[in-house]
């Protein structure tokens, strides 16, 4: 099975012998490359639809893994049982609905002893909800898949603390790490509020003028970050 320089990053945080879900399996990739690599024997990987759920079924069946990959058609962590599994992958959904889904079944994601969560977007918000609800994010990285770079998060149950609401948009483990692409993944950011900027100049109205001196904030912070990976 080769993967997705996206899909493979995130596989990369499984350690040899884990049990592992896959939520939101898609194809099923990650948990054939798991068992094929012989990461792990054993993948529950699930969909809440049942489209994506038999594309997995065809790709195990191809593959030989009927035996080390089961199925099962749920929502979220709806079909996994309490200390069923080592390490939950959620990957490819928005940072809201990572939240909603650890949200939903308590008993399970409490059970649960690693994360690897992989937010395509309200990753902000994904990761000041993680520091706030007793989650500690112990590992991140960035990779790149075509024209656009990913955040991925290692999460566990612990507390952070966290200093400055910058480090909900730039994770303090992308920058202790000194990620390869994280200077590049700044300079987007401090483009993407640059541009916004530079729509609310002819603006007059006090929302306008506010969400202008935010940005020049955001652009501040994410400046000084960048200078501290020179170091």
């Amino acid at each position: 099975m080769k993967l997705t320089p996206r899909l493979l990053k995130v596989s990369e945080f499984v350690k040899n012998g884990e049990m592992v879900a896959d939520v939101g399996t898609d194809h099923a990739y990650i948990a054939v490359y798991l068992v094929e690599n012989e990461i792990s024997k054993k993948v529950i990987a699930t969909d809440v639809n049942e489209g994506p759920l038999n594309s997995a079924n065809k790709n195990i069946k191809l593959y030989g893994f009927e035996n080390n990959i089961e199925t099962r058609l749920g929502n979220g962590l709806e079909k996994i049982k309490p200390n069923e599994v080592d390490t939950v992958i959620i990957a490819g959904m928005g940072g809201l609905l990572i939240r909603d889904i650890l949200l939903g079944y308590p008993n399970v994601t409490k059970s649960i002893d690693k994360f690897v969560l992989q937010p395509m977007v309200a990753q902000d918000e994904l990761r000041e909800w993680l520091v706030n609800n007793g989650f500690c994010i112990v590992d991140e990285a960035l990779v790149r898949e075509e024209h656009r770079i990913y955040e991925i998060m290692v999460v566990k149950k612990g507390k952070q603390e966290v200093n400055d609401n910058i480090y909900f948009e730039i994770g303090q483990k992308l920058i202790e790490n000194k990620d390869p692409l994280l200077e590049e993944y700044i300079q987007m950011k401090i483009n993407k509020y640059q541009k916004i900027m530079d729509n609310l100049l002819n603006q007059t109205t006090e929302n306008a003028k506010r969400k202008l001196e935010e940005c020049k904030e955001h652009i501040k912070k994410l400046e000084e970050v960048k200078k501290c990976l020179k170091y």
